[in-house]
């Protein structure tokens, strides 16, 4: 008995530790969605890996350059599951880079729903749908684009996405490597800016003869007709090329600051751009990019934009994931923003490639009092 008493009084004096706390359960994944396409026909989407043997990578060494293509297109209704968004491999470094984002599950931006079917059989056309060459903004995977691109395929076109490699975050090929950016990890510096305008124009060239001679594309592209569209160093990518490739009839820049200022040579093809409200002209002071390249656009078929309330990633998915992934909210509502870039492209687009014109670039429209003409 007193023996118990003992060893009950020592228990006493030295409690059992207690069991360790479970840790939190990291937050769920959210909801994530892209706006439906609003044009007429279903939407397929294929992606397309291009290997240029002849060209060395320009940011990496003892690589030939490499991309990934995107394409979405008009698609026969038939089931069949949705394209994913990107990668859980993508998805998980392009969120490493947010802090807001960090705790939640790495393949949270692959579960984004789209809309356009993976590998639909597509929608043929006797001459074929009008072209519309992507590029993506600096460290943004081309999926970027994605709700732009679905929507322009719904209303008649094949657009082509391309994912300049190391200048994203990340892109995925289908051996399963998955390769980070490179390219201006010093800073976007002029020289920089100027060699992925060169790159850019490269890759586009080389994706463009790779369609033209691919049976499965060439059938479903009318080549008298193509555009090209890019966010940021894509949009000043595409200004830049519109006056020098003969095969480009038409160019947006969506957002992008020039870097070099001024073209090669004048852009006397129809050209939009479209940007946030900092794009507009200077009234006073040093002159801003947009400011430098618009007297070298010379043709009677141009357009500058701005849209009151947009922000930078306004023009892309971002405008409605950010929000949802707890990132700040940009001071337009992202669907907002998106129907209006929408609208427009696709304005600009039926007006110089379909030969349909649009009263939508005459002048400000009651519809959307956001934009302003310059």
């Amino acid at each position: 008995m007193k023996s118990m008493l003992i060893a009950g009084a020592i228990a006493l004096a030295f409690p059992t530790a207690p069991a360790p706390a479970t840790p939190p359960a990291p937050p769920p994944a959210p909801a994530l969605a892209l706006p439906a396409p609003t044009g007429g026909h279903a939407v397929g989407r294929s992606d397309v890996h291009l290997v240029d043997p002849g060209r060395p990578d320009p940011w990496v060494s003892g690589r030939p350059r490499e991309l990934m293509v995107s394409l979405w297109y008009p698609a026969r209704r038939a089931p069949g599951r949705t394209a994913p968004y990107v990668t859980p491999q993508e998805s998980a470094l392009v969120l490493k880079g947010y802090p807001q984002t960090r705790d939640l599950p790495p393949d949270t931006l692959a579960r984004t729903r789209t809309h356009a079917r993976a590998d639909a059989p597509a929608l043929g056309r006797r001459r074929g749908w009008p072209l519309v060459i992507m590029s993506p903004g600096m460290s943004l995977p081309r999926a970027t684009l994605t709700s732009l691109a679905e929507d322009l395929a719904s209303r008649g076109y094949v657009v082509a996405g391309i994912g300049h490699a190391y200048e994203a975050v990340a892109t995925t090929f289908p051996d399963g490597r998955t390769v980070p950016m490179e390219a201006g990890r010093g800073g976007m510096t002029e020289e920089v800016g100027a060699k992925v305008a060169r790159v850019r124009a490269a890759d586009t060239a080389f994706v463009l003869d790779r369609l033209e001679r691919a049976r499965r594309w060439n059938r479903l592209i009318d080549e008298r007709r193509i555009a090209m569209a890019g966010h940021s160093v894509g949009g000043q990518s595409a200004a830049h090329l519109l006056p020098v490739n003969d095969r480009i009839d038409a160019a947006v820049n969506l957002d992008g600051s020039y870097n070099p200022k001024t073209p090669a040579r004048p852009v006397t093809k129809p050209f939009m751009m479209i940007g946030n409200p900092r794009q507009q002209p200077v009234t006073g002071g040093d002159p801003k990019s947009w400011d430098l390249f618009w007297p070298h656009v010379t043709g009677d078929r141009k357009r500058w934009l701005t849209v009151t309330g947009a922000d930078h990633m306004s023009f892309v998915d971002y405008a409605v994931l950010a929000p949802r992934l707890g990132m700040p909210a940009y001071p337009m509502d992202g669907e907002r923003s998106l129907k209006i870039t929408r609208e427009y492209l696709a304005a600009f687009l039926d007006t110089h490639l379909k030969g349909r014109h649009r009263t939508l670039l005459d002048g400000p429209s009651a519809k959307y009092p956001e934009v302003r003409f310059w």
